[in-house]
């Protein structure tokens, strides 16, 4: 068991446990760790990650204790935060566009990179005691790749809320803002993401694969150009073998 990143496999279920203390920060290594999970997912017979940081702080964001020691390097820091920003935009983008689903579990305090990693998963369950949070404006900075993710996600007017506001926001306020899938008791929320995961791992197919990764491509394109490509998917779903004929009622089949 990795102290940064524990992992469980249970019926096609990979999932994530944050560590590194109960802030679970996103050091450098824990970048490291996710990215190489999410890579390996992808080919090891994992239907679906789930990614749950347990407690009250689902994830703070990046390892500022880390980045403040590296102020002491010959160039303060300068090739240390780059790597440190660079491989956690590659990670952030490998869970993006994952061809499994991808799930978090928010207990706690999801904020800045924190939220950045909810937001880019496909769901996200939270209980009752979840907040989000974009805080750089409040030490002088600004949380800018962050907003990325969630820009995906939020309204316009619910990103610049976060990003200027820099206050924490309830979990029925992510609910309205497109952050979060469903909000749930604390005693209702692990049993519903097992429920939803082990769901998907039992339906997820070559063909979902192609069709989560043609749903994700479309978002962003021209109305035309959208339907172009999920037309060509959806002619490739119905003439893969894989899939079922469907089956006619007895009169149409007549």
């Amino acid at each position: 068991m990795n102290e940064m990143l524990a992992e469980t496999r249970d019926e096609g279920v990979l999932t994530l446990t944050l560590g590194a203390g109960v802030a679970h920060p996103l050091s450098l290594g824990l970048i490291r760790a996710l990215h190489a999970a999410i890579g390996t997912a992808q080919t090891d017979g994992t239907k679906v990650i789930v990614i749950h940081g347990p407690g009250r702080i689902f994830c703070a964001g990046h390892d500022l204790k880390e980045i403040a020691a590296h102020r002491a390097d010959p160039d303060r820091g300068r090739a240390y935060v780059t790597a440190l920003f660079e491989e956690c935009a590659a990670m952030m983008q490998a869970l993006a566009t994952s061809r499994k689903p991808t799930v978090a579990r928010v207990e706690g305090l999801a904020t800045a990179a924190g939220l950045q990693l909810v937001a880019s998963c496909d769901l996200a369950y939270f209980g009752r005691g979840a907040r989000v949070c974009l805080p750089g404006i409040k030490r002088g900075g600004f949380c800018t790749t962050p907003a990325v993710a969630v820009a995906r996600k939020a309204s316009p007017a619910a990103l610049m809320d976060l990003v200027l506001s820099g206050a924490e926001k309830p979990a029925d306020w992510a609910l309205a803002a497109g952050l979060a899938t469903e909000v749930l008791s604390e005693a209702d929320l692990a049993p519903r993401v097992a429920e939803v995961a082990a769901t998907l791992a039992g339906r997820f197919s070559a063909i979902s694969e192609d069709g989560l990764a043609a749903t994700r491509a479309q978002r962003d394109l021209p109305l035309a150009e959208a339907y172009a490509l999920a037309t060509e998917a959806m002619i490739g779903h119905f003439m893969d073998p894989a899939l079922p004929d469907p089956v006619l009622p007895r009169k149409a089949a007549e």
